[in-house]
């Protein structure tokens, strides 16, 4: 029987890790077979992150994340989690290939995954001017000509953000009217560095190392135009990793697990949530990290007490069975 199973291997999770662990704990962490590290694995210089004046590589910043948990106790296993069952005292945890775990509490540190195009070009060019965060990564195209796609509140929000930095920023969309709120899009038509593509879809990325252009097609008659840019900002909404809690965790309307206030508890007790989970705004690496630390603290809390109860159950029981031996003789 675990103390504590932490999913995910983020930020969040590692930062959990290393509380958990610390606290003596002995936390499991079930890390992807495939996507171990989360999303910056797929990063390269993280500039925000900090501790590191430098900057530092997405990669090596998860390793060394790693390496910091597994130092206090921590165990990873890389193998995906398929399957949970919460709603007991027990919590079980079955994988695809290591067996099923139990634990008396979880933390669910699953992230969300951005949407993508689907194009060819886009993940080999990732990190090479495709982008899905412009907070990350919008301080490298100073002074270049770039495009973000979308319509919603995001794309409005990261192409004027992105006018800090580039010296154009065309938003391309396929209709011609936004989903943006009224003020978000207030704020972008008022930018003269932000140019409207309408009634367009991207559907092909140019450039042997790097982003160099893109080509259009038109919603309307098909045709195929090209657009040169040296960066694509891909801002068509990201998805929740809650397929494994459907039915057992409440969520939010954003579609995260929710959690009471600034807590990281969900409705069943022993069970918690940290990180892009549970947050549809920030989205960052120090966000999920501090989220980590809520969720083990949580967790610790949530351990002590219960281990309080079960030594106060255990005391009373040897002193029914001290009275029932004491009335016997």
């Amino acid at each position: 029987m675990r103390e504590i199973i932490i999913i995910g291997s983020g930020p969040a999770g590692f930062t959990a890790a290393i509380y958990a662990a610390r606290a003596g704990l002995s936390p499991l962490l079930l890390a992807s077979s495939v996507q171990a590290g989360g999303e910056l694995m797929n990063t390269t210089e993280v500039e925000n992150f900090p501790g590191f004046p430098d900057g530092i590589q997405g990669p090596e910043l998860m390793m060394k994340l790693q390496e910091q948990a597994e130092k206090f106790g921590t165990e990873v296993i890389l193998d995906d989690v398929t399957s949970v069952d919460l709603t007991g005292e027990v919590k079980k945890v079955e994988t695809g290939y290591s067996g099923t775990f139990e634990s008396r509490s979880v933390i669910f540190a699953t992230g969300s995954a951005y949407r993508k195009l689907g194009l060819p070009d886009e993940e080999r060019l990732s990190g090479r001017g495709v982008s899905w965060c412009a907070t990350c990564d919008g301080f490298f195209f100073k002074t270049k000509t770039i495009a973000v796609v979308g319509g919603g509140d995001s794309a409005m929000e990261e192409a004027t953000f992105l006018t800090r930095f580039a010296d154009k920023v065309y938003v391309v969309h396929r209709k011609d009217t936004l989903r943006a709120s009224k003020i978000m899009q207030d704020r972008a038509f008022a930018n003269e560095k932000i140019e409207f593509v309408w009634n367009s879809e991207v559907v092909g990325i140019s450039g042997e190392n790097a982003v160099e252009g893109l080509s259009l097609k038109s919603t309307t008659d098909g045709s195929i135009s090209e657009l040169p840019v040296q960066g694509l900002f891909v801002a068509i909404g990201n998805d929740p990793r809650v397929h494994l809690v459907h039915g057992q965790l409440d969520l939010t309307v954003d579609g995260t697990i929710a959690v009471a206030g600034r807590s990281s508890k969900t409705n069943l007790e022993g069970v918690f949530a940290a990180g892009d989970v549970i947050d549809p705004h920030y989205r960052q690496a120090v966000t999920a990290a501090a989220s980590g630390t809520v969720a083990a603290l949580d967790a610790e809390h949530f351990l002590a007490a219960l281990d309080q109860v079960e030594d106060g159950e255990t005391a009373r029981v040897i002193a029914d069975v001290v009275d029932e031996l004491v009335a016997a003789d």
